[in-house]
């Protein structure tokens, strides 16, 4: 499938779902739609990605089978400025696919065009209609579950667990993807996005994606935000108590101080996270973090090592920048469970 990725002003930094596709997706990414940006090339940005041109609009990109909304803004809302590039793709028949809050589905002008045009909007967050409390059963499981965590949001959740996953398959082992947000949703064709599922529902919702995927030997799970993130802490709570796992990988990026979003509110020292999630696991289901990953994009490959060395010496398991670096240690970990 062609695709095109909308990420008006936010690309890279900020738009998640476009770096998570153009890194490990499989579709065929034809152009990145980014006003500040346009006449780039992805590769003037991002290093060991799909290349793509950047364009300004809709208009200026070659055939596409869909439009993707790769950004991933607080609060999950749709911006207006993007109205224009959503209502040109429907109107040349293309797909739309929306990891927000706001369902595009639900916009009168929208669904109207895409039943005009035989098209597809596919609103990533909708939860599925037949999800229950968990059972309690994920630690039953014979498959060994590991859960990323992390010390804030966009710290690299999603692009480890994808890195882990990758790494163990190319080591020959029989291991499974559990996605429980938008883009690794749109990566993998499938999973439920935890942070738009009912509250009550939550710790279920990951059991069913555990219970659906239980005949891999491992099964990585995919974090979301963090257990002391004042907005985010209850998705982060019910991913665990639902999975369940055998091990946590705690994610963290160099020189993290505040909260993204809520800076008035410090990150806790990473060793003091170390014991906050091994505390809560510990009433479902014990649970060690057995290695951290550090996000080293911001620095040199020197500064990078130090860095990781000081961050291994604070929670007191191996680490590594799994991107930037050999994430087989991270493997090798896991696989001396």
């Amino acid at each position: 499938m062609r695709l095109a990725i909308l990420a008006h002003e936010a690309f890279p930094g900020r738009a998640k779902t476009a770096q998570g596709l153009l890194r490990y997706g499989e579709h065929d990414i034809v152009a990145v739609i980014d006003r500040a940006t346009a006449g780039d090339q992805v590769s003037d940005h991002l290093s060991d990605v799909q290349e793509a041109p950047i364009v300004s609009n809709i208009g200026d990109t070659p055939e596409i089978d869909a439009l993707v909304i790769g950004i991933a803004p607080i609060g999950g809302g749709f911006e207006e400025t993007w109205r224009s590039d959503v209502t040109g793709a429907l109107s040349r028949g293309c797909d739309v696919w929306a990891g927000l809050h706001h369902f595009l589905a639900t916009d009168t002008e929208f669904a109207r065009l895409a039943s005009e045009n035989d098209c597809q909007i596919w609103d990533v967050r909708r939860s599925p209609d037949d999800l229950s409390v968990s059972d309690g059963v994920a630690r039953d499981l014979d498959a060994t579950v590991v859960l990323t965590v992390g010390t804030d949001c966009s710290v690299g959740k999603m692009t480890t667990t994808m890195e882990l996953v990758q790494a163990a398959r190319d080591r020959g082992l029989d291991a499974g993807f559990v996605p429980t947000g938008q883009t690794g949703v749109m990566v993998d064709g499938s999973g439920i996005v935890i942070d738009r599922v009912v509250s009550d529902f939550t710790a279920g919702a990951v059991e069913q994606m555990l219970l659906e995927r239980k005949n891999h030997d491992y099964l990585f799970v995919e974090g979301q935000g963090s257990i002391s993130h004042p907005a985010y802490s209850a998705v982060t709570c019910g991913i665990l108590h639902g999975s369940m796992p055998d091990a946590m990988i705690l994610c963290h990026e160099v020189d993290k101080e505040v909260v993204h979003g809520y800076e008035s509110f410090p990150l806790r020292p990473v060793s003091e996270t170390v014991d906050l999630y091994e505390s809560l696991a510990r009433p479902v289901n014990p649970c060690p973090v057995v290695a951290g990953a550090l996000n080293t994009s911001s620095t040199d490959t020197e500064d990078a090592r130090e860095h990781i060395a000081t961050y291994e010496d604070a929670i007191g398991v191996p680490a590594t920048d799994p991107v930037r670096f050999d994430p087989d240690e991270l493997v090798d970990v896991i696989e001396n469970q």
